[in-house]
C-alpha cells in the first residue's frame, strides 16, 4: 500500500515510524501537494489543520484516491459529503483514531445501561493532558459525555507531557464503577489511522461512498463480532 502522507507533525510523524518509509510520499510545506504524485498512491492520510485541508480538498477529490483525515478542527458539511458521493469517493474521518477508544465507547454504552438498576446515580469525567493543550475539556471528554443520557460533571488537569488520560465514574450511594483510558504513546493515533487506511483500501467497495466516520466503521465490526460469538 502506497501512502500519501499529508502533514508530518506529531501524529503524522509517528506514521513514518510505523510504516515502511519507501511506501510513503510526504507532502508538507517543502513538498506541495500535486495531483500527479497523488495519483501514484493508494490512499492519502492527512493530519493537518482544518484550514490547510480545506485548501487541498479539490485536488484530493480530483485524484480519485480514498482519504483518511485526522484534520484538527474540521467541520464537515453536507456539501462535501454530497461531492464525494457524486464522485464515488470514500473517505474516513475521526477526531481520535485510537482503536482502544472504540472499545471504551462500547464499554461506556454498556455502563450507561446501569441506570435501569439504580435510582440514585451520577456520572463524573476527569481528563488529564499535557500543559501545551490549551482547550479544556478535551474533545474526547465531551464525546464521552455525549455517549451517556445524563450530563456528567467534567473536570480536567494539565500536567507535564501526558498524552491523554480519561476516566468516567458511575457513582451510586454505595458503589462506584469506573472506565479509564490512558494513551501511553501518540503512536496509538497513527496506528489507528494506518488501520483505517488499510481497511479502506481492502474494503473500498463495501464501504458507502461519501464521508464515513471511523467510530461507525469500528462499531459495526465490533457489533458483528459480538453477534457472531454470541457475546
Amino acid at each position: 500500500m502506497k501512502i500519501a502522507l499529508i502533514g508530518k507533525g506529531k501524529t503524522g510523524g509517528e506514521i513514518l515510524n510505523l510504516y515502511p518509509k519507501e511506501n510513503i510520499h510526504i507532502f508538507d510545506t517543502k513538498n506541495p501537494l500535486t495531483l500527479e504524485v497523488l495519483q501514484t498512491c493508494d490512499v492519502a492520510i492527512a493530519f493537518v489543520p482544518s484550514e490547510v485541508l480545506r485548501q487541498m480538498i479539490p485536488v484530493l477529490i480530483e485524484s480519485k484516491i480514498p482519504v483518511v483525515s485526522g484534520a484538527t478542527g474540521q467541520n464537515w458539511n453536507e456539501e462535501i459529503n454530497k461531492t464525494l458521493e457524486e464522485n464515488n469517493l470514500t473517505w474516513i474521518t475521526a477526531s481520535n483514531f485510537s482503536l482502544g477508544m472504540r472499545i471504551v465507547y462500547q464499554m461506556i454504552k454498556k455502563l450507561n445501561m446501569a441506570k435501569s438498576l439504580f435510582d440514585e446515580y451520577e456520572y463524573k469525567v476527569h481528563e488529564i493532558h499535557h500543559t501545551k493543550k490549551l482547550d479544556a475539556p478535551s474533545g474526547t471528554a465531551k464525546s464521552w459525555n455525549d455517549w451517556i443520557d445524563r450530563s456528567a460533571e467534567i473536570t480536567h488537569e494539565r500536567i507535564g507531557d501526558v498524552v491523554g488520560d480519561h476516566e468516567m465514574k458511575f457513582i451510586t450511594p454505595f458503589e462506584e464503577i469506573s472506565v479509564r483510558h490512558q494513551a501511553l504513546d501518540r503512536k496509538i493515533f497513527a496506528k489507528g489511522a494506518l488501520w483505517a487506511a488499510q481497511y479502506l483500501v481492502k474494503n473500498q467497495q463495501a464501504i458507502p461512498s461519501g464521508l464515513n466516520y471511523f467510530e461507525n466503521i469500528t462499531e459495526k465490526i465490533l457489533n458483528e463480532k459480538e453477534t457472531t460469538h454470541g457475546l
